[in-house]
């Protein structure tokens, strides 16, 4: 059995535990769940469970291949005895102190690590809260396991052991403890870790044994006179799985390309958190901290969004878990496919609770996502349902939108029109033999959509954009006419050329003219549009594309989503009026 599979096992003991904890919080009146953080924690955990499929060979790989080319005393004998479990569970916990210890006071390991800090509250479900980029670094601090020759599966055991220990003492339920407290890594000694506290700030990192925090002098007690403020100092203030993982990262490298200095451009990675080159402080000044002013990031949600975004958030969770079971015999195209819909579905519920997107909207990212992934993973009836439903829940977006007492949806007309022309395009595409029908339904949504995008600005308003755009589309034709385009098609998809190009360029100049975030969107979709039709193309008449429905129908749907997402909040006077 996997660590995959283990994990997908252990799931619903961790659940049945936060649904313990949630209803003793109830009853003691002291109920520490908020729905949005939690699902923000465990899709961070799903999320990074998930993206670990890929990175086996860093996981476990390296070590595999250190341990059975250098390991010191290679007896698997020993290591096998009961003594031996027990101290490969000692060394493994030694080396993660370290570890957790450099994430804290290393800026680039810190980025890594920050995922686990970034909740405003302290429950079970943090526990689940951990970051999808450690598998690119993590893998360093145990090789001395590897050297001492700890066998690969004695080293994934106790790394197991090691991490399901610290689910538990992520509790604001559980008090002092005693003795336990001066041994071992407890509610009260991680609650002190999570703190922002000045007197807890990096304190306390043992994952079993807080003996290593007492050794090294980095021990501090809880003290009930000062409550725990929990979180970052930079607080994350949002539900986007994506940029939880990546908000660090962002702002080491906005701060190496500001400065000056080529050695504060390597410096500021491995530097402890908060640590910016004079030049860039100087510039660009952050407030200094302060934990009284200190506010739970809470966006408003309506309660039938929230009971919305559970039930998706439920079915996202089986999708995890029966992603987890299969991934490591699936293929490879197969898990890129199946991850790259959970994420689509895992953002789209972040962005719903953030008010962001609309319900329609989540429908919408989910169903192109299931229908990409049902094409690439070969689900022909899957692909059937959510192919043109897709199409259809745009319609309704769009017709939703119409009847709103405050629509001002000029070219509305026009955006049904494209949607409807690639309904039935879709539709084409899918049957075996009515390639030319969908080729034709396509390139009247091309026209439509450039008469939509016409509404309100010039003609053709950013004259490089039309230059990009022509000579990508003269590129792609010659292509495909020296790559085996028939005869008989030259004409045709010349026009279909001319279709989107124009499509696009108009997209591009109107973004140019309004600029604003959602013209800006259309025109982005646009160019994807673009994309998946020239992917499309040199599939069919060049050269097959590995893993050509990924990346055909990816681009294709969002480009999609971009544009009738864009249409539908943009304020472009044409469009709005």
């Amino acid at each position: 059995m996997s660590p995959s599979q283990i994990i997908v096992l252990a799931t619903p003991v961790f659940l049945a535990l936060i649904a313990i904890e949630f209803v003793i919080g109830l009853r003691r009146g002291r109920n520490t769940y908020r729905l949005d953080d939690a699902i923000n924690s465990v899709s961070l955990g799903m999320l990074s469970q998930a993206s670990a499929v890929f990175t086996p060979l860093l996981r476990i790989g390296v070590y595999t291949a250190v341990y059975s080319s250098l390991a010191l005393v290679p007896d698997a004998g020993f290591w096998t005895t009961l003594p031996g479990w027990l101290l490969a569970l000692l060394f493994y916990d030694f080396l993660y102190y370290w570890n957790h210890r450099l994430g804290h006071t290393v800026g680039i390991f810190w980025a890594t690590h920050v995922v686990h800090h970034q909740s405003q509250d302290y429950n079970l479900s943090t526990a689940l809260r951990q970051p999808s980029s450690y598998p690119l670094l993590g893998w360093v601090f145990y090789l001395p396991m590897a050297l001492a020759g700890v066998p690969p599966l004695v080293f994934v055991v106790v790394g197991l052991v090691d991490l399901l220990y610290q689910f538990w003492i992520h509790t604001e339920h559980v008090g002092r403890l005693g003795w336990f407290d001066r041994v071992f890594a407890s509610p009260s000694n991680h609650r002190v870790h999570h703190a922002v506290n000045e007197r807890y700030l990096d304190k306390n990192y043992g994952g079993i044994l807080i003996l290593w925090d007492r050794l090294f002098g980095s021990f501090q007690a809880e003290d009930p006179r000062e409550p725990c403020v929990y979180g970052t100092r930079s607080p994350l203030a949002s539900w986007d799985p994506l940029w939880a993982n990546a908000e660090v990262y962002w702002a080491l490298g906005q701060d190496a390309w500001r400065t000056r200095r080529w050695a504060d451009k390597l410096r500021l990675w491995f530097k402890p958190p908060g640590w910016r080159p004079a030049d860039v402080a100087a510039h660009h000044p952050k407030p200094a901290f302060d934990i009284t002013a200190v506010t739970p990031y809470a966006p408003p949600v309506a309660r039938p969004v929230a009971v919305f975004a559970a039930l998706q958030f439920v079915a996202l969770l089986a999708g995890v878990a029966a992603f987890l079971w299969q991934a490591d015999t699936a293929p490879l195209a197969h898990n890129i496919a199946g991850f790259a819909a959970l994420l689509a579905g895992l953002w789209a519920v972040g962005a719903l609770l953030q008010g962001r997107i609309t319900m329609g909207e989540v429908l919408l990212i989910e169903c192109a996502a299931l229908s990409m992934a049902s094409a690439t993973i070969g689900w022909p009836t899957v692909h059937l349902v959510f192919k043109p439903l897709s199409m259809l829940v745009a319609l309704g977006l769009v017709l939703r939108a119409m009847r709103a007492p405050s629509a001002r949806l000029r070219g509305a007309p026009w955006l049904l029109a494209a949607l409807a022309a690639s309904l039935a395009g879709d539709v084409f595409l899918m049957l075996d033999g009515l390639f030319i029908p969908g080729l034709a339904a396509f390139l009247l949504a091309h026209i439509a959509y450039t008469v939509l995008f016409r509404q309100g600005v010039p003609w053709l308003a950013n004259r490089q954009a039309l230059g990009a755009v022509a000579a990508v589309g003269l590129g792609m034709y010659a292509v495909l006419w020296f790559g085996g385009l028939p005869t008989g098609l030259r004409g045709p998809v010349a026009a279909y050329v001319l279709a989107i190009g124009l499509m696009a360029a108009q997209a591009m100049g109107r973004a140019s003219v309004l600029r604003d975030g959602p013209s800006v969107m259309v025109a982005v979709g646009a160019a994807c549009f673009m994309a998946s039709d020239a992917l499309l193309a040199l599939n069919r008449f060049v050269s097959p594309l590995p893993m050509s429905a990924f990346w055909v129908l990816g681009s294709y749907y969002a480009a999609q989503c971009l544009m009738v997402m864009g249409v539908l909040r943009g304020s472009a006077p044409g469009l709005t009026r």
